[in-house]
C-alpha cells in the first residue's frame, strides 16, 4: 500500500475500534496481513506499557481483515477466539507492527497466527485467532 492513510481499508473503518486504537493497516494479501498500531496514552496501562486487551484487539484486527479477504463475498469472518501470550513491554511513545500469518484455511474457519513486535523488532505477543466463516444475512 502506498498511501496507508488514504488507502479504502483504512478509511472504511472510521468511527469503529480500529479507529480508536488508531490502527493502520500496512500490507494485504491472501494469507499475510500486517498493521501497525501508535503506542499512545489511550492504549496504554496507567504506568505507561501497552496493553494487553489493546494488543489483543491489534490482533483481532488484523486477523480479521485477512479472514475478510479470504472470504466469498457473501461470507463475512466472526472472531471466535482468542489467546495470547504477552512476552515482553511496548512502550508509550513507540509503534508497534502486527504481522498476521494464515496457518488453518477451513470452508467454515480460519486460523491465524499474529505477532507483534516493537519498532526495534523485539516480540511483544504472539496471539492465536480463529475466525468462524459466517454466511452474511
Amino acid at each position: 500500500m502506498d498511501d496507508k492513510t488514504q488507502h479504502p481499508i483504512n478509511t472504511a473503518y472510521r468511527g469503529t475500534l480500529m479507529e480508536t486504537l488508531d490502527i493502520t493497516f500496512t500490507h494485504l494479501s491472501p494469507g499475510h496481513t500486517e498493521a501497525v498500531m501508535p503506542v499512545g496514552k489511550r492504549v496504554c496501562q496507567p504506568f505507561g506499557l501497552l496493553h494487553g486487551g489493546a494488543s489483543l484487539a491489534l490482533a483481532e484486527s488484523v486477523a480479521g481483515q485477512g479472514s475478510l479477504i479470504l472470504c466469498e463475498p457473501d461470507e463475512v469472518p466472526a472472531g471466535v477466539h482468542v489467546s495470547g501470550n504477552h512476552i515482553s513491554p511496548a512502550k508509550e511513545g513507540d509503534q508497534v507492527k502486527a504481522v498476521g500469518t494464515l496457518i488453518h484455511r477451513g470452508r467454515s474457519s480460519h486460523i491465524w497466527n499474529v505477532d507483534i513486535f516493537t519498532s526495534a523488532g523485539k516480540l511483544v505477543s504472539t496471539v492465536r485467532v480463529v475466525n468462524s466463516i459466517l454466511k452474511r444475512r
